[in-house]
């Protein structure tokens, strides 16, 4: 039976709350510096993040609005800029306070750091939103404790493609069966669990309702129970660092009873 290793984080929703106040804001911020006349509600953002990446969203949400203009010569350049500088008022809106480190979170991976699990980060976002991020730790948190980030410009093919997290687990010299994943959203419990990874959700703000069917454990906060009607496992407790081992390890005899299981 493979035995917990590492854990690799998602970003956005997962480590903060960053959509509504964060992202939203500075996409928005973007578009009124560029002279667009774009604006994404609260309640419309919440729809477009089902699109992986901001450049990605920018672009779906271009098509919406005026199809000819996205299928220009102009258009890739254009996208580029825009999210260059929605990436800077993100950085500012870091910087200024207006997101926060999810509730718990620091007290789970100091434990982690101090029991000798390796740490890393997976995600979809930009490395400069995540560098932004994790600027803001401080003591007993670290960024070095987070060894490996993977971030969108590091993969081909984005969330829900096991590819960030495949890197992540390679990167940490890790199996993927070695290691535990945390996510906010469906399309990242997708990507995680192709990986071969159990994967345990934190609810985000935009994720509530989801579906999180083969989660391992889904829960409001990492300071929160796991709801046991969201798990196939039945996972009970609190995310500490006891509770991820016995998590990781139900996972692991669930998955050798399929006969299909982690090689020891």
């Amino acid at each position: 039976m493979s035995v917990l290793r590492g854990l690799i984080f998602d970003v956005d929703g997962t480590l903060a709350e960053t959509e509504r106040d964060g992202h939203r804001v500075a996409f928005n911020r973007a578009f009124t510096e560029a002279g667009l006349d774009w604006h994404w509600g609260v309640a419309e953002y919440g729809q477009l993040i089902a699109i992986p990446g901001g450049r990605e969203r920018m672009l779906h949400y271009w098509q919406q609005v005026d199809p000819q203009a996205a299928s220009g010569s102009e258009a890739s350049a254009r996208l580029s800029t825009l999210h260059r500088a929605k990436n800077s008022h993100y950085a500012q809106l870091v910087r200024e306070g207006a997101v926060q480190l999810r509730e718990g979170l620091c007290s789970l991976l100091s434990s982690a750091w101090e029991e000798g699990l390796q740490i890393a980060i997976a995600t979809t976002t930009s490395s400069v939103n995540v560098e932004a991020l994790l600027a803001t730790l401080s003591a007993p948190c670290q960024a070095h404790w987070f060894s490996v980030v993977v971030a969108g410009e590091d993969v081909t093919r984005k969330k829900p493609d096991p590819e960030a997290y495949l890197r992540a687990a390679t990167a940490l010299n890790l199996k993927p069966c070695e290691c535990l994943a945390f996510e906010d959203s469906a399309i990242g419990l997708a990507a995680a669990t192709a990986a071969g990874m159990p994967t345990v959700v934190v609810r985000a703000e935009y994720t509530r309702e989801q579906d999180f069917t083969g989660a391992l454990a889904v829960t409001d906060g990492f300071g929160q129970p796991a709801d046991l009607r969201a798990s196939i496992f039945g996972c009970r407790g609190y995310a500490s660092v006891t509770q991820l081992y016995q998590w990781h390890r139900l996972w692991g005899y669930w998955y050798a009873d399929r006969s299909q299981g982690p090689a020891d």
